[in-house]
């Protein structure tokens, strides 16, 4: 990639980002619950040599309200699990990188560990992990282990909702850090295979990692060993301080959500100043602005299909992030646009799939690669190679040599 090169991902969530998605989609209804759905996704956005996909989940049902199952039956409901997902995918991808969302709120880290670390394996070197929190009540109901207040998002101003968000994202920032320890504690020649000598592995070269903290005691080691890239990538989604510290402290790549190219400028700005507090130096983050995507041939034609998706779904479709309707061609100048104010890459979430990821593959990236912006083919190597990001040596190697 050039120094002008910018990174491009996909959002694949059911089939589509609009509620009303499933009702234009030229997929069936049922067909995210089938492996042949999601595999004709990621062939499709790795022949547009797209850097990864991320694939959501979450532990209750889609949702119009704050919290809880709403009463809606016009929408889509359902899903399968991300990881499992990703797993089906690795075989039958190549290249491009595969990054599942999980909570780690009401998820063991150590179980998540070794999903990741597998996923690492299977798919030669392109596992990554989005960490989500969980603050519905209802999600936390599934497994009766903790109360959990009601969300109100008119009050998350006032103490107790404050406290209640940084104890979510401090558990969430221990289950990064035992997890990432987890990832360490086979160093990479930990795996001897000596047939001779009868050693399969050298036992001075795992290593106990004795995690205890407020929310979590892990000792490990791992029962995974090492993985291709030694850490898969960390991804992280952020809309305020709050969360950009907790990236910059905890991830590789962060997925935020401007409005305009001069909200993405001082949406990075904030970012690297959250790096630069805390003294980080083993790689920059990598920011990735979130776009959803209503795509069509002419400005006309698009105006309809949202007009026409806004009213099957009952009201206008909002979103936390922006939400672009137009031409191929004119979200390649807003993604020029953007990227000349800063951000290393767009995160894409297609309006409905697989029409708007066609869109996407086929028309914007051509565009893209018309102007200087897009490699044409995938390089070698992992996804940390794809994204430019070090290869991070286990934290426990210099102690053993030591």
């Amino acid at each position: 990639m050039t120094d002008q090169s910018l990174h491009l991902a996909v959002a694949l969530d059911g089939l589509g980002w609009h509620p009303a998605a499933w009702r234009l989609s030229r997929a069936d209804a049922t067909a995210p619950l089938t492996a042949r759905y999601w595999n004709a996704l990621a062939g499709e956005a790795e022949h547009g040599a797209l850097d990864l996909l991320t694939i959501e989940d979450s532990l209750d049902l889609q949702t119009s309200r704050p919290d809880g199952p709403d009463d809606r039956t016009d929408q889509l409901r359902g899903r399968l699990d991300a990881v499992q997902i990703a797993a089906r995918l690795a075989p039958l991808t190549r290249h491009i990188g595969l990054i599942p969302t999980t909570s780690t709120t009401h998820t063991e880290p150590f179980h998540l560990s070794t999903a990741i670390a597998t996923l690492d394996h299977i798919s030669g070197g392109r596992a990554g992990w989005r960490p989500r929190v969980s603050a519905r009540r209802a999600e936390a109901g599934h497994f009766g282990r903790r109360d959990v207040p009601p969300l109100d998002p008119a009050r998350f101003d006032e103490p107790e909702a404050v406290r209640f968000v940084d104890d979510l994202l401090g558990e969430a920032g221990d289950a990064v850090e035992v997890i990432r320890r987890l990832w360490d504690s086979w160093q990479d020649d930990a795996v001897i295979r000596d047939v001779p000598t009868g050693r399969f592995v050298d036992r001075e070269r795992l290593h106990y990692i004795d995690f205890t903290g407020r929310w979590f005691s892990v000792r490990g080691p791992s029962i995974v060993p090492r993985s291709p890239q030694g850490q898969p990538v960390v991804a992280a989604l952020a809309h305020s301080a709050v969360t950009y510290a907790f990236a910059a402290r905890h991830a590789d790549v962060v997925f935020v959500t401007p409005t305009d190219a001069g909200h993405a400028a001082a949406i990075v700005a904030e970012v690297r100043a959250a790096e630069a507090t805390i003294g980080r130096t083993d790689g920059r983050l990598r920011v990735l602005a979130d776009v959803v995507v209503l795509l069509d041939e002419s400005s006309t034609s698009v105006r309809r299909r949202r007009a026409r998706l806004d009213e099957l779904n009952g009201e206008a479709f909002t979103s936390d992030a922006a939400i672009f309707a137009g031409t191929p061609g004119q979200l390649a100048e807003l993604l020029a646009e953007w990227h000349r104010a800063g951000v290393d890459g767009f995160r894409l979430r297609p309006a409905v799939l697989p029409d708007d990821l066609t869109a996407i593959t086929r028309a914007v990236v051509p565009a893209l690669r018309d102007r200087g912006l897009f490699r044409v083919d995938y390089p070698a190597g992992t996804l940390r190679d794809l994204l430019g990001l070090p290869r991070p040596a286990s934290r426990y190697a210099s102690t053993a040599t030591a």
